[in-house]
């Protein structure tokens, strides 16, 4: 049995899952979600502490990837410091990363770390029949109605080509 793939997460796309009332699905998925502790402590833990719960592991960055995530956060002005945070875990970790956030994105590419967005995770659990397409497209909605950032000319691609 191969092991399971860990993605690490910034907060935007776990936002986005919430909005969509995707959560408790995306830990049905064979994928083990992380997000660094930092992040989970300053920015989600108050509104957000049921995560730890459904399944999300808290992922600690040792010494050096502390350092690299401040190397990190010197070079790169557009990404907020908790993003860089969790850049450093997926690099730490050998991992995607998981951001729906365009700077983010540019970084971790320039950082040679893989980069998967809410997109990927909705197609996923519809390929994997977690969820409907019509559930696909009711989170979508959610999703736009609270003004989430999201590509939607890819997101109406997406939906029209799993149909």
């Amino acid at each position: 049995m191969s092991p399971i793939q860990l993605l690490v997460s910034d907060a935007n796309i776990l936002i986005d899952l919430e909005e969509g009332l995707l959560l408790s699905d995306i830990f049905s998925l064979p994928y083990q979600f992380s997000t660094p502790d930092i992040l989970f402590h300053d920015e989600l833990e108050e509104c957000h502490h049921q995560l730890v719960d459904m399944g999300l592991k808290l992922g600690v960055l040792t010494s050096e990837t502390l350092c690299y995530a401040e190397k990190l956060i010197n070079t790169y002005s557009a990404p907020s410091r908790y993003d860089c945070f969790a850049l450093a875990l997926a690099k730490q970790e050998k991992c995607p990363l998981l951001s729906g956030d365009k700077r983010l994105r540019k970084a971790a590419e320039n950082e040679g770390v893989i980069v998967k967005g809410t997109l990927w995770l909705v197609n996923e659990l519809v390929t994997q029949n977690i969820i409907s397409i019509s559930k696909a497209q009711e989170a979508f909605g959610r999703m736009q109605a609270a003004d989430r950032r999201l590509p939607w000319d890819k997101v109406d691609l997406l939906l029209k080509n799993l149909e």
